[in-house]
């Protein structure tokens, strides 16, 4: 009986340990399409489903699309939609797909007012639907970066984190890059 109450105790303890990662998607180049017709970029759906099935994502994930738009087109008001979300989910653990262009000034509005969880933002410089994006890399190093970074808010671009305070996208080069 002994042996059998501490197998159970064990297994609950680690099904306790694996924590879902909630993502929120708004958009940016990750889900950009191409009309072939008009030459435009546009948003239909996000990629994400596809880009962790081709991934072979093993992590447990919760999807959740907040917007789709260009961050560029991003206003205070949607960057307070993303930290509500962010704020309310149950989940410690949170990346949030995000145009490249104003990534930093939506990682100091989630910095300044979250502390009890690891929020990650990442995105890509190329559409996903390119074929050669750098979206899934990034999305998979946003998931080991969620999993194992300790409380805070981290960009995650090309294999890399910043802490939200300390990171600009260089607009010569096209990469991010510590401030000091």
């Amino acid at each position: 009986m002994t042996c059998a109450l501490f197998e159970s105790f064990s297994v609950d303890l680690l099904n306790c340990a694996i924590m879902a990662i909630r993502i929120f998607v708004t958009g940016g180049t990750f889900d950009k399409e191409y009309n072939e017709l008009t030459g435009k970029l546009y948003f239909k759906d996000t990629h994400l489903p596809e880009m962790l099935k081709l991934g072979r994502c093993k992590v447990d994930v919760d999807v959740r699309t907040l917007m789709m738009i260009d961050s560029l087109e991003m206003t205070d008001e949607d960057r307070q939609i993303i930290l509500e979300n962010c704020l309310k989910c149950d989940d410690e653990k949170v990346i949030v797909t995000h145009g490249t262009d104003t990534m930093e000034q939506t990682a100091h509005v989630l910095g300044k007012a979250i502390k009890d969880k690891t929020i990650v933002i990442t995105g890509a410089m190329i559409p996903y639907k390119f074929g050669s994006s750098d979206g899934l890399f990034n999305l998979g190093s946003a998931l080991a970066f969620a999993e194992t970074l300790p409380h805070g808010v981290y960009i995650a671009m090309n294999g890399r984190y910043f802490n939200w305070n300390n990171v600009r996208k260089n607009r010569k080069t096209g990469e991010f890059e510590e401030i000091s």
